[in-house]
Protein backbone atom coordinates (compact mmCIF):
# COMPACT_ATOMS: atom_id res chain seq x y z
CA UNK A 1 0.00 0.00 0.00
CA UNK A 2 1.35 3.69 -0.51
CA UNK A 3 -0.15 7.08 0.74
CA UNK A 4 0.72 9.77 -2.09
CA UNK A 5 1.82 12.09 0.75
CA UNK A 6 4.10 10.53 1.72
CA UNK A 7 7.97 11.60 -0.24
CA UNK A 8 11.22 10.91 0.35
CA UNK A 9 12.23 7.53 2.46
CA UNK A 10 8.85 7.84 4.71
CA UNK A 11 7.03 5.54 2.02
CA UNK A 12 10.09 2.56 2.10
CA UNK A 13 9.94 2.82 5.57
CA UNK A 14 5.95 2.83 5.09
CA UNK A 15 5.66 -0.25 3.28
CA UNK A 16 9.21 -2.28 5.53
CA UNK A 17 6.81 -1.27 8.80
CA UNK A 18 4.01 -3.15 7.54
CA UNK A 19 6.11 -6.37 6.14
CA UNK A 20 7.82 -6.31 9.69
CA UNK A 21 4.38 -6.25 11.61
CA UNK A 22 3.06 -9.46 9.68
CA UNK A 23 6.54 -11.28 10.33
CA UNK A 24 6.27 -10.47 14.11
CA UNK A 25 3.01 -12.24 13.85
CA UNK A 26 5.00 -15.32 14.41
CA UNK A 27 6.42 -14.19 18.10
CA UNK A 28 3.14 -13.44 19.20
CA UNK A 29 1.45 -16.83 17.84
CA UNK A 30 3.96 -18.71 20.00
CA UNK A 31 3.48 -16.44 23.34
CA UNK A 32 -0.26 -16.93 23.04
CA UNK A 33 -0.24 -20.65 21.68
CA UNK A 34 -2.24 -19.95 18.31
CA UNK A 35 -2.93 -22.69 15.99
CA UNK A 36 -3.12 -20.81 12.94
CA UNK A 37 -3.53 -17.34 11.25
CA UNK A 38 -5.96 -16.50 8.86
CA UNK A 39 -6.10 -13.18 6.87
CA UNK A 40 -10.00 -12.39 5.87
CA UNK A 41 -8.51 -10.98 2.04
CA UNK A 42 -6.57 -8.17 0.21
CA UNK A 43 -3.70 -9.21 1.74
CA UNK A 44 -2.15 -7.56 -1.02
CA UNK A 45 -3.70 -3.81 -2.44
CA UNK A 46 -3.47 -5.09 -6.10
CA UNK A 47 -3.05 -8.21 -7.98
CA UNK A 48 -0.29 -6.34 -10.32
CA UNK A 49 2.71 -5.84 -8.22
CA UNK A 50 6.35 -5.60 -8.41
CA UNK A 51 7.82 -8.70 -7.83
CA UNK A 52 10.07 -7.84 -4.96
CA UNK A 53 6.74 -6.38 -2.98
CA UNK A 54 5.85 -10.28 -3.35
CA UNK A 55 8.53 -12.41 -2.41
CA UNK A 56 9.26 -9.82 0.54
CA UNK A 57 5.71 -10.56 1.33
CA UNK A 58 5.71 -13.91 1.11
CA UNK A 59 9.01 -14.23 3.19
CA UNK A 60 7.41 -12.19 6.12
CA UNK A 61 4.22 -15.23 6.06
CA UNK A 62 7.26 -18.01 6.41
CA UNK A 63 8.31 -16.44 9.44
CA UNK A 64 5.27 -16.51 11.07
CA UNK A 65 5.98 -20.28 11.81
CA UNK A 66 2.80 -21.43 12.14
CA UNK A 67 0.20 -21.93 9.30
CA UNK A 68 -1.47 -19.13 7.26
CA UNK A 69 -4.60 -19.13 5.70
CA UNK A 70 -4.95 -16.13 2.76
CA UNK A 71 -8.26 -15.23 1.54
CA UNK A 72 -8.86 -13.53 -1.96
CA UNK A 73 -10.42 -10.25 -1.69
CA UNK A 74 -11.50 -7.08 -3.64
CA UNK A 75 -8.27 -5.81 -3.84
CA UNK A 76 -6.54 -9.13 -5.19
CA UNK A 77 -9.29 -11.58 -6.16
CA UNK A 78 -8.91 -15.09 -7.96
CA UNK A 79 -9.22 -13.28 -11.44
CA UNK A 80 -7.42 -14.13 -14.70
CA UNK A 81 -4.63 -11.84 -13.21
CA UNK A 82 -4.79 -13.40 -9.97
CA UNK A 83 -1.58 -13.34 -7.94
CA UNK A 84 -2.24 -16.67 -6.07
CA UNK A 85 -2.26 -18.05 -9.63
CA UNK A 86 0.51 -16.28 -10.73
CA UNK A 87 4.11 -18.38 -11.92
CA UNK A 88 6.18 -16.53 -8.80
CA UNK A 89 3.68 -17.17 -5.85
CA UNK A 90 3.32 -20.85 -6.90
CA UNK A 91 6.97 -20.87 -6.96
CA UNK A 92 7.50 -19.01 -3.76
CA UNK A 93 5.01 -19.68 -1.61
CA UNK A 94 5.85 -20.74 1.80
CA UNK A 95 4.78 -24.31 3.08
CA UNK A 96 2.84 -22.83 5.87
CA UNK A 97 0.75 -20.80 3.34
CA UNK A 98 -2.54 -21.76 2.15
CA UNK A 99 -4.73 -19.77 -0.07
CA UNK A 100 -8.32 -20.31 0.49
CA UNK A 101 -9.19 -20.29 -2.92
CA UNK A 102 -12.30 -22.42 -2.99
CA UNK A 103 -15.54 -21.72 -1.56
CA UNK A 104 -16.77 -23.70 1.38
CA UNK A 105 -15.31 -25.52 4.29
CA UNK A 106 -11.78 -26.77 4.63
CA UNK A 107 -10.49 -28.88 7.13
CA UNK A 108 -7.64 -27.95 9.10
CA UNK A 109 -7.78 -30.95 11.29
CA UNK A 110 -10.65 -33.35 12.89
CA UNK A 111 -13.22 -31.13 14.10
CA UNK A 112 -12.26 -27.66 13.32
CA UNK A 113 -12.83 -26.02 10.11
CA UNK A 114 -12.18 -23.05 8.26
CA UNK A 115 -15.70 -21.91 5.59
CA UNK A 116 -14.23 -19.98 3.12
CA UNK A 117 -15.67 -16.98 0.90
CA UNK A 118 -12.98 -16.15 -1.66
CA UNK A 119 -13.58 -13.43 -4.34
CA UNK A 120 -13.59 -14.28 -8.03
CA UNK A 121 -14.37 -10.63 -9.01
CA UNK A 122 -13.92 -7.40 -8.05
CA UNK A 123 -17.36 -7.32 -8.52
CA UNK A 124 -19.54 -10.16 -7.04
CA UNK A 125 -23.12 -10.72 -7.54
CA UNK A 126 -23.99 -12.80 -4.13
CA UNK A 127 -23.56 -12.41 -0.92
CA UNK A 128 -20.12 -14.94 -0.76
CA UNK A 129 -19.95 -15.62 2.73
CA UNK A 130 -24.19 -17.25 2.87
CA UNK A 131 -23.27 -19.19 -0.47
CA UNK A 132 -20.40 -20.43 1.41
CA UNK A 133 -22.12 -21.51 4.47
CA UNK A 134 -25.03 -22.92 2.73
CA UNK A 135 -25.77 -27.01 3.16
CA UNK A 136 -23.16 -27.21 6.16
CA UNK A 137 -24.87 -29.25 8.92
CA UNK A 138 -24.46 -28.68 12.78
CA UNK A 139 -22.90 -31.62 13.75
CA UNK A 140 -20.31 -30.54 16.56
CA UNK A 141 -17.17 -29.36 13.76
CA UNK A 142 -15.67 -26.18 15.43
CA UNK A 143 -15.99 -24.16 12.35
CA UNK A 144 -14.61 -20.51 11.30
CA UNK A 145 -15.96 -18.33 8.51
CA UNK A 146 -13.53 -15.84 6.83
CA UNK A 147 -15.26 -13.61 4.71
CA UNK A 148 -14.43 -10.31 3.18
CA UNK A 149 -16.65 -7.36 2.22
CA UNK A 150 -19.65 -4.84 4.00
CA UNK A 151 -22.12 -6.38 6.08
CA UNK A 152 -25.68 -4.80 5.56
CA UNK A 153 -25.83 -3.17 8.53
CA UNK A 154 -23.40 -1.51 8.50
CA UNK A 155 -22.90 -0.29 5.22
CA UNK A 156 -26.80 -0.53 3.58
CA UNK A 157 -26.62 -0.35 0.16
CA UNK A 158 -29.70 -2.16 -1.24
CA UNK A 159 -28.20 -1.90 -4.92
CA UNK A 160 -24.99 -3.72 -3.66
CA UNK A 161 -25.95 -7.93 -4.06
CA UNK A 162 -22.58 -8.62 -2.34
CA UNK A 163 -23.32 -7.35 0.92
CA UNK A 164 -22.98 -9.76 3.92
CA UNK A 165 -26.34 -10.12 5.30
CA UNK A 166 -25.79 -10.41 8.85
CA UNK A 167 -29.09 -11.96 9.66
CA UNK A 168 -27.67 -14.98 7.97
CA UNK A 169 -24.06 -14.67 10.04
CA UNK A 170 -26.19 -15.10 13.27
CA UNK A 171 -29.03 -17.32 11.86
CA UNK A 172 -26.17 -20.23 11.37
CA UNK A 173 -24.55 -18.97 14.79
CA UNK A 174 -27.67 -19.43 16.63
CA UNK A 175 -28.09 -22.74 14.75
CA UNK A 176 -24.15 -23.91 15.60
CA UNK A 177 -23.27 -24.55 11.90
CA UNK A 178 -20.32 -22.04 12.55
CA UNK A 179 -18.72 -20.38 15.62
CA UNK A 180 -16.64 -17.40 14.58
CA UNK A 181 -16.97 -14.91 11.31
CA UNK A 182 -13.53 -13.51 10.61
CA UNK A 183 -14.39 -10.26 8.47
CA UNK A 184 -11.96 -8.20 6.41
CA UNK A 185 -12.15 -5.41 4.40
CA UNK A 186 -12.89 -2.50 7.09
CA UNK A 187 -9.07 -1.48 8.41
CA UNK A 188 -10.27 -0.21 11.83
CA UNK A 189 -11.35 -2.78 14.58
CA UNK A 190 -14.69 -3.77 14.37
CA UNK A 191 -17.58 -5.52 16.08
CA UNK A 192 -20.13 -6.74 14.13
CA UNK A 193 -23.62 -7.36 16.00
CA UNK A 194 -24.31 -8.71 19.51
CA UNK A 195 -23.38 -11.92 19.62
CA UNK A 196 -19.49 -11.19 20.34
CA UNK A 197 -18.16 -13.67 17.65
CA UNK A 198 -18.52 -11.30 14.33
CA UNK A 199 -15.73 -9.06 14.16
CA UNK A 200 -13.25 -7.26 10.99
CA UNK A 201 -9.73 -7.65 12.70
CA UNK A 202 -8.95 -4.13 11.11
CA UNK A 203 -5.63 -3.52 9.11
CA UNK A 204 -2.19 -4.40 10.87
CA UNK A 205 -0.68 -0.96 10.38
CA UNK A 206 -3.03 2.14 9.74
CA UNK A 207 -3.77 2.69 6.37
CA UNK A 208 -6.02 6.09 6.50
CA UNK A 209 -6.95 9.10 8.93
CA UNK A 210 -8.14 8.87 12.56
CA UNK A 211 -11.41 10.28 11.83
CA UNK A 212 -11.75 7.30 9.24
CA UNK A 213 -9.72 4.39 10.98
CA UNK A 214 -10.23 5.52 14.82
CA UNK A 215 -9.38 2.03 15.39
CA UNK A 216 -6.58 0.31 13.57
CA UNK A 217 -2.87 -1.88 13.86
CA UNK A 218 -4.54 -4.71 15.83
CA UNK A 219 -4.86 -8.22 15.08
CA UNK A 220 -7.62 -10.42 16.81
CA UNK A 221 -6.66 -13.25 18.96
CA UNK A 222 -9.59 -15.83 18.64
CA UNK A 223 -10.10 -18.45 21.39
CA UNK A 224 -12.87 -20.94 20.79
CA UNK A 225 -13.50 -23.14 23.60
CA UNK A 226 -13.49 -27.20 21.80
CA UNK A 227 -14.89 -28.70 24.85
CA UNK A 228 -17.92 -26.54 25.54
CA UNK A 229 -20.26 -27.99 23.39
CA UNK A 230 -21.69 -24.46 22.51
CA UNK A 231 -18.09 -23.85 21.73
CA UNK A 232 -17.92 -20.12 23.45
CA UNK A 233 -15.61 -17.49 21.87
CA UNK A 234 -13.27 -15.11 23.35
CA UNK A 235 -11.57 -12.07 20.85
CA UNK A 236 -9.02 -9.87 22.26
CA UNK A 237 -7.02 -7.35 20.45
CA UNK A 238 -3.42 -6.88 20.70
CA UNK A 239 -2.17 -3.79 19.11
CA UNK A 240 0.63 -4.63 16.52
CA UNK A 241 0.91 -1.98 14.54
CA UNK A 242 3.52 1.21 15.08
CA UNK A 243 2.46 3.72 13.05
CA UNK A 244 0.17 6.55 13.26
CA UNK A 245 -1.81 8.98 10.95
CA UNK A 246 -3.13 11.78 13.36
CA UNK A 247 -5.86 14.92 12.57
CA UNK A 248 -5.19 17.55 15.46
CA UNK A 249 -7.97 20.34 14.90
CA UNK A 250 -6.34 23.32 16.82
CA UNK A 251 -7.55 26.97 16.79
CA UNK A 252 -4.70 29.65 17.14
CA UNK A 253 -5.25 33.16 17.49
CA UNK A 254 -1.78 34.63 18.39
CA UNK A 255 1.30 33.65 20.10
CA UNK A 256 0.41 31.51 23.25
CA UNK A 257 -1.57 29.30 21.18
CA UNK A 258 1.08 28.94 18.32
CA UNK A 259 3.52 27.77 21.88
CA UNK A 260 0.72 25.24 22.70
CA UNK A 261 0.49 23.81 19.20
CA UNK A 262 4.36 23.82 19.31
CA UNK A 263 4.60 22.13 22.79
CA UNK A 264 1.78 19.74 21.79
CA UNK A 265 3.86 18.27 18.38
CA UNK A 266 6.75 18.48 20.28
CA UNK A 267 5.17 15.71 22.39
CA UNK A 268 4.47 13.75 20.44
CA UNK A 269 6.23 10.16 20.14
CA UNK A 270 7.83 8.29 17.49
CA UNK A 271 7.39 11.14 15.07
CA UNK A 272 9.24 9.17 12.16
CA UNK A 273 6.34 6.84 12.74
CA UNK A 274 3.80 9.71 13.08
CA UNK A 275 1.61 11.34 9.94
CA UNK A 276 -0.31 14.72 11.48
CA UNK A 277 -2.92 16.91 9.72
CA UNK A 278 -3.24 19.97 10.91
CA UNK A 279 -6.78 21.34 10.82
CA UNK A 280 -6.39 25.05 12.10
CA UNK A 281 -8.83 28.16 12.39
CA UNK A 282 -8.46 31.81 13.81
CA UNK A 283 -6.95 35.04 12.95
CA UNK A 284 -3.42 35.94 13.34
CA UNK A 285 -1.05 39.06 12.56
CA UNK A 286 1.63 38.28 9.92
CA UNK A 287 4.27 37.99 12.67
CA UNK A 288 2.15 35.41 13.52
CA UNK A 289 1.85 33.22 10.73
CA UNK A 290 5.04 33.23 9.87
CA UNK A 291 5.85 31.97 12.90
CA UNK A 292 3.67 29.36 12.68
CA UNK A 293 4.86 28.75 8.96
CA UNK A 294 8.23 27.96 10.53
CA UNK A 295 6.93 25.53 13.33
CA UNK A 296 5.07 23.07 10.57
CA UNK A 297 8.08 23.65 8.70
CA UNK A 298 10.46 22.03 11.30
CA UNK A 299 8.34 19.38 12.46
CA UNK A 300 7.92 18.50 8.67
CA UNK A 301 11.60 17.91 8.85
CA UNK A 302 11.22 14.98 12.18
CA UNK A 303 7.40 13.61 11.00
CA UNK A 304 6.98 11.12 8.31
CA UNK A 305 4.56 13.57 7.49
CA UNK A 306 3.58 16.98 8.35
CA UNK A 307 1.31 19.76 6.84
CA UNK A 308 -1.51 22.22 6.83
CA UNK A 309 -5.13 20.22 5.84
CA UNK A 310 -5.81 23.31 3.26
CA UNK A 311 -9.56 22.36 2.46
CA UNK A 312 -10.55 22.18 6.04
CA UNK A 313 -8.20 25.18 7.61
CA UNK A 314 -9.75 29.18 8.08
CA UNK A 315 -6.54 31.01 9.35
CA UNK A 316 -7.38 35.06 8.73
CA UNK A 317 -3.78 36.79 8.49
CA UNK A 318 -4.70 40.51 9.65
CA UNK A 319 -1.69 42.94 9.75
CA UNK A 320 -1.31 44.36 13.13
CA UNK A 321 -1.02 48.31 13.44
CA UNK A 322 2.43 49.46 13.36
CA UNK A 323 3.63 45.83 12.70
CA UNK A 324 5.36 47.32 10.01
CA UNK A 325 6.70 50.86 10.72
CA UNK A 326 9.76 49.77 13.02
CA UNK A 327 11.24 48.10 10.06
CA UNK A 328 12.98 51.43 9.36
CA UNK A 329 11.82 51.53 5.77
CA UNK A 330 11.36 55.44 4.55
CA UNK A 331 10.29 57.12 1.12
CA UNK A 332 9.11 54.55 -1.82
CA UNK A 333 9.63 51.83 0.23
CA UNK A 334 7.61 52.50 3.15
CA UNK A 335 4.40 53.30 0.16
CA UNK A 336 5.14 50.10 -0.88
CA UNK A 337 4.89 48.68 2.65
CA UNK A 338 1.58 50.54 3.42
CA UNK A 339 0.09 49.20 -0.18
CA UNK A 340 1.39 46.00 0.94
CA UNK A 341 -0.77 46.04 4.32
CA UNK A 342 -3.80 47.53 2.81
CA UNK A 343 -3.97 44.74 0.11
CA UNK A 344 -3.32 42.22 2.91
CA UNK A 345 -6.45 43.74 4.71
CA UNK A 346 -8.76 44.15 1.73
CA UNK A 347 -12.01 41.71 0.58
CA UNK A 348 -9.87 40.77 -2.35
CA UNK A 349 -8.55 36.88 -1.13
CA UNK A 350 -6.21 36.29 -4.10
CA UNK A 351 -4.73 39.56 -3.83
CA UNK A 352 -4.87 39.75 -0.17
CA UNK A 353 -3.24 36.25 0.60
CA UNK A 354 0.01 37.50 -1.88
CA UNK A 355 0.07 40.26 -0.02
CA UNK A 356 0.05 38.72 3.11
CA UNK A 357 2.98 36.24 2.05
CA UNK A 358 4.92 39.21 0.68
CA UNK A 359 4.74 40.72 3.98
CA UNK A 360 5.46 37.70 5.60
CA UNK A 361 9.11 37.41 3.40
CA UNK A 362 9.76 40.63 4.11
CA UNK A 363 9.43 39.98 7.95
CA UNK A 364 11.82 36.95 7.35
CA UNK A 365 14.15 38.92 5.43
CA UNK A 366 14.79 41.97 7.78
CA UNK A 367 14.99 40.19 11.39
CA UNK A 368 12.24 40.66 12.68
CA UNK A 369 9.95 37.28 12.13
CA UNK A 370 10.48 33.43 12.28
CA UNK A 371 13.54 32.48 9.85
CA UNK A 372 13.67 29.20 8.61
CA UNK A 373 15.90 27.56 5.82
CA UNK A 374 13.87 27.33 2.88
CA UNK A 375 11.09 30.00 1.94
CA UNK A 376 8.87 27.32 0.13
CA UNK A 377 5.88 28.73 2.21
CA UNK A 378 5.85 32.20 1.19
CA UNK A 379 4.16 33.57 -1.33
Amino acid sequence: MTRHFLAGEAQPRYSAARRETVAGLGALAAEIGAEFVVVAGDVFEANQLDPDVISRSLEAMRAIGVPVYLLPGNHDPLDAASIYTSKLFAQQCPDNVTVLDRSGAVEVRPGLQIVAAPWRSKRPTADLAAAALHGLPADGTVRILVGHGGVDRLDPDPGNPALIRLGRLEDAIERGVVHYVALGDKHSRTRVGDTGRIWYSGAQEVTNWDDIEPDPGHVLIVDVDEDDPAHPVTVAARRVGSWRFVTLRRRVDGDRDITDLDIELDALANKERTVVRLELTGTLTVTDRARLDDCIYRYDRVFAWLDLWESHCDLAVVPADREFSELGFGGFAADAVDELVGTARSADAEAAADAQGALALLLRLSGKGAVTGDDRRSA
